[in-house]
């Protein structure tokens, strides 16, 4: 293939305000560990910022217990905008984010006991699994589902990120991407019908055909063992016209801006993206600098859109005060970090 998708290193998030965002993120979620905080200015991304280039603060948080990270967005040169209407599933763009528990009952129950608006009970998935449907306090929809891979086990509820729910108007044109670019081959559901599981979730009433993929068994690169197994899943609305997510707003606006893939090989992936006619769109070419954190990113849409970004990492923190910083450029590519330095990662933690 030339290039390596190790998993989906963050989910993007727009925020009114990164800091209240990320300490409930913090108390419910788990995502305590700072990989960096930083304030920049967006200036390649105009393309999708109204030709201007904007100020932000952004908190890439993760979960050691493994899983994706969340990459809290807040504008800082402008007030982030909230859609017009209200979601539905279906509606194109990252409908949902996913997050792995260990156990579904517990997690229900100390969710609900803290208050936290769960939007049905726990449901059974097509593919067997249990899960259940929540909204945080800035109106993001999230699906807690059980899983079996971890990195490291500890007392949070819930690991990190374990995939999306993406929106789409065609599954058979999104396949083109996620299943053959991104090699998300593995087909754990596939149907057309009206789903019991969806009962209380915005839309949900609707008939869909709905498309669960994972990533190759066989993952490779510096991040794998900690991003752990990830799955997309598509939707596609039968009985009504989709509207697009961020169809009235910006890159940054309220809600779920990207979904961001950690790879290795840029150069290659470009030309893999380009030959299937998802040409890049924003692409920092060289070494890019977020302060704490160093690499090389990357744009493309899919069919409907929807903004996925790649990372190339060349260099993350481990004790910034002490200028220590794990440099990943010079390393075999296919092989995983050790986890005692992923875990290194952890002498960050936030603890509240």
């Amino acid at each position: 293939m030339g290039y390596i998708i190790s998993g989906i290193q963050q989910v993007g998030i727009g925020v009114h305000d990164a800091e209240l965002a990320w300490t409930w993120y913090r108390k419910h979620f788990g995502m305590n560990v700072p990989v960096f905080k930083d304030s920049a200015t967006a200036s390649l991304m105009t393309r999708y910022t109204g030709d201007r280039a904007e100020n932000r603060y952004a908190i890439l948080a993760m979960n050691m217990q493994g899983g994706g990270g969340f990459e809290i967005w807040q504008y800082t040169s402008r007030s982030p905008k909230k859609s017009e209407g209200d979601h539905l599933l279906g509606d194109t763009g990252v409908f949902a984010v996913k997050l792995k528990t260990q156990d579904i009952e517990a997690a229900y129950k100390r969710l609900k006991s803290n208050g936290v608006n769960l939007v049905n009970g726990i449901q059974q998935s097509p593919d067997g699994r249990k899960h259940f449907y929540l909204v945080d306090p800035f109106e993001n929809i999230f699906e807690l589902i059980e899983s079996k891979s971890w990195f490291k086990k500890d007392r949070a509820i819930t690991g990190g990120v374990a995939g999306c729910v993406i929106g789409v108007s065609n599954i058979d044109a999104a396949l083109r991407l996620y299943r053959d670019v991104l090699g998300y081959s593995e087909v754990i559901y596939d149907g057309v019908q009206k789903f019991k599981d969806f009962a209380g979730v915005p839309g949900g009433e609707n008939e869909f055909r709905r498309v669960i993929l994972r990533s190759n068994v066989n993952r490779r690169g510096a991040f794998c063992r900690l991003l752990g197994d990830t799955e997309l899943e598509l939707v596609e609305v039968k009985n009504r016209a989709p509207h697009k997510i961020f169809h009235d707003r910006y890159w940054g606006d309220l809600g779920y801006i990207h979904i961001c893939f950690d790879i290795n090989g840029m150069t290659q992936l470009a030309k893999r993206c380009k030959q299937a006619n998802f040409s890049f769109t924003v692409d920092s070419r060289d070494s890019f600098d977020m302060g704490k954190a160093a690499g090389h990113f990357s744009y493309c849409e899919d069919p409907d859109g929807t903004l996925i970004e790649f990372v190339e990492t060349h260099k993350i923190p481990i004790i910034e005060k002490l200028g220590w910083y794990l440099n990943i450029r010079n390393r075999n590519p296919d092989k995983p970090l050790p986890d005692w330095m992923l875990g290194m990662l952890a002498l960050n933690r936030v603890k509240d």
